[in-house]
């Protein structure tokens, strides 16, 4: 049995999401069957996150915003001041950011068309690094932060060929996991057409 293997078996009997990655959800439902198990519920979590992160952060689906919140935490533990810049995003909005650069002013920052962007279904969110108050575009911890947000299961803008995509982290549902990223977001807008949940 390989490792991928026994993390799913353990993510099954524990009724958590089944991915193969021992991620937040996972440890925490480890913790809470071995450690916890003369409590009825587990203690409530620390929340690092700053009031602006959370407000993107309550944007997202329920699967993704342990794993925002933690990424703010291991960014912390290693020195480095992140806050969630950006959440869900309706069509329009994405709309209004492909027209930037092309029929409106400023730079181009994303190929994506409303529908066409994984922040269109709650399963993305992209982070700022901060120093003290100031944002920092562009940083060599941007790298950093995306190694610690590959270790917790989250796929990295920063590895994309077409568009870099430092600051952009994003959930990939089970289902999706062999989809090339063209046919996720295909099934993604099926899935919000027909108020079928991303996760399911």
């Amino acid at each position: 049995m390989t490792m991928n293997e026994m993390i799913r078996a353990v993510q099954s009997a524990l009724g958590v999401q089944v991915d193969g990655k021992a991620g937040p959800e996972t440890w925490g439902a480890i913790y809470q069957k071995l450690v916890q198990t003369e409590q009825t519920a587990p203690p409530p979590q620390p929340n690092t996150a700053d009031p602006r992160s959370e407000k993107q952060i309550a944007t997202l689906l329920p699967e993704v915003r342990p794993l925002a919140r933690a990424l703010i935490e291991k960014a912390a533990a290693a020195g480095i001041n992140i806050k969630v810049i950006s959440g869900l995003r309706t069509y329009e909005e994405q709309d209004a950011l492909y027209a930037q650069g092309r029929s409106a002013p400023g730079n181009i920052v994303t190929n994506a068309r409303g529908g066409y962007s994984n922040h269109n279904f709650g399963i993305a969110f992209d982070v700022g690094v901060f120093e003290g108050n100031r944002y920092l575009g562009d940083s060599p911890k941007y790298k950093a932060v995306g190694v610690l947000g590959e270790e917790l299961g989250l796929e990295w803008g920063g590895n994309w060929k077409t568009i870099v995509d430092q600051p952009h982290f994003q959930l990939r549902p089970a289902w999706a996991t062999s989809l090339a990223e063209r046919q996720m977001l295909a099934e993604l807008r099926g899935r919000l057409s027909s108020n079928t949940p991303a996760f399911a």
